[in-house]
């Protein structure tokens, strides 16, 4: 009612109406760990393209799988990716003339120049600063002159009383190539006398030019080989390494491509990696060892055979899938030659593109999920090869004469069938993690609420309506939404035990859609048309 009725008449008065909508997450963000050229590390750092991702971590690079599987991630539909760039011992560039060095680790700084500009500077100009004319310049940054990109900083100062355009201030606030270097306390160490390199006031040429007048960082390093506990698990204390992501709201894909193109990423890696997917509801993408296609004629029975040393069948293997064999790509940093890569980011990206076109419940695979960006496959395999990895939970990838190269399995790593697993299938398990994260998310408000009777209606109208959504888009079995799913939340699920421990209880069930794995056609023969 109106906090108060003082008068004769009519008062309005808003009732709620105690729908809180249930919004479904996204399902096919994917991070991404390992080395790239240049970025912030143990960051994660999300992106849109892969332009994004050259702006933040440099190009391809024959040494770093990631960038390729990056690349592979968008060009086969992938949309929205988390990078997190892992080093060790890397070091970054640096310059001793103004004390600065390159704002990330790697040897790409080294490529980077500067320039000095001090005519450029009007009296107007120092006077609006309140600093002396002489102290003042304009900073030109050239990364891979003619190639990279050029930062342009103006009207800067190192003197102590510069204020906002103190040098290490404006590069920290709006560069992403170089900082000023830092002394030994922390403080950054400027120079105590005034530039006097000079060039024209207007923008100047290519430092390829003339390289006499632009100042040359050095002594830049990349990373050296990572090593599995301390670079790539790293800590979940420090987020470091993998639990870098412990900073990201969400994520529901997982790849690791190799440290080397040539190696394997470790099986430790990958089982703290599954564990730590069936703790945040995403699902980790494992490629194959190299070993496995190294001899193609036998390539089937040595992934059969290798399998079970991955030891990646516990029950966090629900959350995991294995995709076989390698796949054969053009290399643009190689003249075009073709060479082996990891399918993890193909795999991911065609996992995104499903996903948008037909919805998370629709396995990613058959012949629409094409492998875009290859030339091949590492083994080609035939229907009895196939027969054999697939009732294992390996998913193939083949080859057709008319449709190219496609992914042809759907399993989980609990996919085997001597498992029985209930999660046997990846649109299945990805359905459910997508559910429980969605209503995660959308059952906050319902914390400390009073726990009865209209709580519970509360509950079941706004979940309710959130799975007789996904009822109208397809995602479950059955003609009718009694037949597809049930929520249940009253004083069955509910006892007063439970009210005194301050529980609610909400029960959520749904009737899967599972993928048509085999497809049996019955023909019979007509006798003619016989009458007795």
């Amino acid at each position: 009612m109106p906090a108060t009725l003082s008068y004769p008449g009519v008062y309005i008065e808003e009732i709620p109406s105690g729908v809180r909508t249930i919004t479904g997450v996204a399902t096919s963000i994917t991070a991404f760990l390992g080395r790239t050229l240049r970025g912030p590390t143990d960051e994660p750092i999300t992106i849109n393209s892969f332009g994004d991702f050259i702006r933040s971590f440099g190009d391809l690079h024959v040494d770093f799988p990631l960038t390729y599987a990056v690349r592979d991630f968008y060009l086969n539909g992938g949309q929205q990716a988390i990078i997190v760039r892992l080093q060790k011992n890397a070091a970054k560039s640096k310059n001793v003339d103004l004390k600065l060095e390159a704002a990330s680790a790697g040897s790409l700084g080294d490529k980077t120049t500067y320039t000095i500009d001090i005519k450029g500077i009007t009296d107007d100009v120092a006077k609006r600063y309140g600093i002396a004319k002489a102290d003042l310049f304009n900073l030109t940054v050239y990364e891979n002159p003619g190639k990279g990109r050029v930062e342009r900083f103006l009207n800067m100062a190192i003197t102590s009383d510069a204020g906002a355009r103190r040098l290490d201030r404006v590069l920290k606030a709006e560069s992403n190539l170089v900082l000023v270097q830092k002394k030994l306390d922390g403080t950054p160490d400027l120079i105590t006398v005034k530039p006097t390199d000079s060039t024209p006031a207007e923008d100047p040429v290519d430092p390829a030019a003339d390289p006499t007048k632009f100042k040359k960082f050095t002594g830049g390093a990349d990373s050296s080989d990572l090593t599995v506990k301390n670079d790539i698990i790293g800590d979940k204390n420090t987020k470091i390494g993998l639990y870098a992501l412990e900073k990201v709201d969400l994520f529901n894909l997982l790849c690791i491509p190799p440290d080397k193109r040539e190696g394997d990423t470790l099986k430790e890696v990958y089982q703290e990696a599954m564990k730590y997917c069936t703790d945040r509801r995403a699902v980790l993408i494992v490629d194959p060892p190299a070993a496995w296609g190294a001899n193609k004629e036998t390539a089937a029975a040595t992934a059969r055979d290798g399998l079970s040393g991955l030891n990646l069948s516990s029950v966090e293997a629900r959350n995991a899938a294995l995709y076989f064999p390698r796949v054969l790509q053009s290399d643009p940093q190689r003249e075009g030659q073709t060479d082996t890569f990891v399918p993890c980011g193909i795999i991911a990206g065609l996992m995104a593109r499903t996903d948008t076109n037909r919805g998370v419940w629709k396995a990613p695979a058959g012949l629409d999920a094409s492998l875009s960006g290859i030339q091949g496959l590492q083994v080609n395999l035939n229907d009895a090869e196939n027969g054999m990895l697939n009732p294992l939970g390996i998913n193939c990838l083949r080859a057709f004469p008319t449709t190219g190269r496609v992914v042809w399995g759907a399993r989980t790593l609990r996919g085997a069938d001597q498992l029985a697993d209930e999660w046997k299938y990846i649109p299945v398990r990805r359905t459910a993690l997508f559910i429980e994260e969605s209503l995660y998310r959308g059952t906050q408000w319902v914390v400390f609420e009073p726990n009865d009777e209209p709580l519970w209606a509360q509950i079941r109208l706004n979940i309710g309506a959130f799975m007789h959504n996904l009822f109208r888009q397809g995602a479950f079995q059955g003609s009718t939404p009694r037949e597809a799913y049930f929520v249940k939340c009253d004083k069955e699920t509910t006892t007063q035990t439970d009210i005194n421990s301050g529980i609610v209880n909400i029960v959520v069930g749904f009737a899967p859609l599972k993928p048509a794995e085999f497809v049996v056609i019955k023909l019979q023969q007509m006798a003619g048309q016989i009458e007795v």
